[in-house]
This record gives C-alpha cells, structure tokens and sequence, in this order.
C-alpha cells in the first residue's frame, strides 16, 4: 500500500461565505481554520496547503460568552520602552471589528510559513457585504 500525496497544482481551491452574527467566536473560529486548512477534505496532508478560501461575513456581530467583552485583553508590544499595549475585546470591536475575528483564526492556524499562507486565504467584513461575488461563494454553516 503506498501513502497518497496529493500534487501542488491538482487541489480544488473553493469559496465560502460563512456568517458570524451570533456565533460564539471560538467555535465559529475553530470551524473557519479547519476549512482554510483542508482537515475538511479526504486527501489532508499536514504539510501542504490544500484548504479553500473563507469569506466572513458580519464579523461585527459576533458573539462572545461570559464578560470576555471586558475582561479579554489583546496584548501588543512596539519593541520600545513603554511600548505595551492591551485592548479589551470591546474596545477592540468599536474601533475594528472584524481585527477580533482574524486574531480567533490566526491563533488556531500553525506559526510557520504553512500557517502565514493558510491566513492569507482568510478575507473578513464588519458587515454583510463583500467584494468576493465573482468567486461565487457558496455558503458554509457552522454547526
């Protein structure tokens, strides 16, 4: 029996819409990185990037459980003195919210230059319009 490796240029490259208002954010994150890494497609190979690309809609709406809202802090350092940074989730969503989502899936994704990839595949709106049309997008539920 010899072991499957699926070749760079054969892979089917689909898109999907999937619409974030009142999704719990993990869960909805967790589903959108197993999508744009392929573990939902037979031939998964951990090595090579064989997902689809996700368009998130509604990003704005999106749902966090208990007081994440204020608690939640995203750290940022600029390398200077003085340089820390921390935003609550809420203050995060009122100056961009769709940032709150992105940093969901990037945290789920590998830290190399596999998961550098797979992130740029990832395409997130506040709201419920996109640029994307021409792809035709199917859409993808999250259950």
């Amino acid at each position: 029996m010899k072991t499957y490796i699926p070749k760079a240029g054969s892979v089917a490259r689909n898109w999907y819409t999937v619409d974030v208002a009142d999704q719990v954010l993990g869960r909805a994150a967790a589903r959108i990185a197993r999508v744009l890494r392929g573990k939902h497609k037979p031939q998964f190979t951990p090595h090579m990037d064989l997902g689809d690309f996700v368009i998130v809609v509604n990003a704005d709406r999106v749902r966090t459980t208990g007081d994440k809202e204020t608690t939640k802090e995203y750290f940022h350092y600029s390398g200077y003195p003085d340089g820390a940074r921390w935003e609550s989730v809420g203050a995060l969503r009122k100056r961009r919210p769709e940032e709150i989502v992105r940093r969901a899936v990037w945290g789920m994704l590998p830290k190399n230059r596999l998961g550098r990839r797979l992130y740029r595949k990832l395409h997130v709106y506040a709201g419920p319009d996109h640029p994307h049309a021409a792809q035709k997008p199917q859409p993808l539920t999250l259950t």
